[in-house]
């Protein structure tokens, strides 16, 4: 899982913007070698819409940067999978609809050749997939912002999770990139 939020843990405001984000030329360079290393990228309807009506064109508009064009063409071309209880049908390409999360899907999307099954955005999914252990790694960019109200990345989880950190990296903007694992 890889999610930008705030510090008080919000993946988006209020009414849903990411607005708030701190992005620089090093953030961006890092977005590109991490998109990079993307096999897949696991979403939830709003994220996925919010994505699919950008990323695409972005990968051909003269008027992006050269990273956000690269980064659109890696996200365009990779493989997607949707979760979507209301979405009927999933036009992306290289998009896959599921209904729900299944846990033995989930694991051989885990199991194919490529980079890791990344998930971003969607409280809902993360949430769900932690509480059913299918999570191997938590990569939070945490921003210098609080929002004090926002969607929160976890929701209430019937259980608690702990977390090892692995690695910490500090951005010159003041992000600071924490990757954990569960622990048992």
């Amino acid at each position: 899982m890889f999610n930008l939020i705030s510090l008080d843990g919000f993946f988006a405001g209020k009414d849903g913007n990411i607005d708030w984000h701190q992005v620089d030329d090093e953030f961006n360079d890092f977005a590109v070698e991490q998109t990079k290393s993307f096999g897949g990228i696991i979403f939830g309807r709003t994220t996925y819409q919010m994505f699919e009506s950008f990323w695409p064109k972005a990968a051909n508009d003269p008027a992006m940067s050269a990273e956000d064009r690269e980064i659109g063409h890696t996200i365009d071309t990779i493989e997607k999978v949707v979760y979507s209880t209301t979405l009927e049908k999933a036009d992306w390409q290289n998009t896959q609809l599921f209904h729900e999360i299944n846990p033995e899907e989930v694991q051989k999307l885990k199991e194919q050749p490529g980079g890791d099954m990344v998930i971003f955005g969607s409280g809902t999914i993360v949430r769900k997939m932690t509480e059913l252990g299918l999570i191997d790694e938590y990569r939070f960019l945490v921003n210098p912002v609080v929002l004090g109200e926002g969607k929160s990345m976890f929701g209430p989880l019937k259980a608690m999770l702990k977390l090892e950190l692995l690695n910490s990296r500090t951005f010159g903007n003041g992000n600071v990139l924490l990757t954990y694992k569960p622990t048992k």
